[in-house]
């Protein structure tokens, strides 16, 4: 099952998550780190990036995203199958499949491991 993901890049995660949460997000400290966090709503969740470790995302840029729960390889078997081109990511969290939609946005599949996110919090 695919949960809608948009992530919101910010100059200040703490501040921002703060934010949120007063807007009714919880916040999950358990696939969250310093640069990066996750807050959940009934509907999906909402990630906080910050923008100075993003890879070239500017402050105010909002990103399409998915996670998941399926295997990642399960997901890419889909896209193959329909045609869809895309690359498996290794990314600080876990994994990401990125996916091209037909105007040239880049779309991103999450599957979070818990502990590639520790091993990249202690390396913060």
């Amino acid at each position: 099952m695919l949960t809608v993901l948009p992530i919101r890049y910010v100059a200040d995660v703490e501040t921002s998550r703060r934010f949120y949460e007063g807007l009714g997000l919880r916040y999950r400290a358990d696939v969250s780190v310093p640069v990066w966090a996750h807050l959940d709503v009934a509907a999906g969740a909402v990630g906080i990036h910050d923008a100075a470790v993003s890879k070239g995302k500017p402050i105010g840029t909002v990103e399409l995203g998915f996670a998941t729960d399926e295997k990642l390889e399960d997901v890419a078997a889909r896209l193959t199958d329909r045609g869809y081109e895309h690359i498996l990511v290794d990314e600080d969290f876990g994994r990401s499949i990125r996916v091209t939609d037909p105007d040239g946005v880049t779309i991103q599949i999450q599957e979070i491991d818990p502990e590639t996110l520790r091993r990249s919090q202690s390396q913060l």
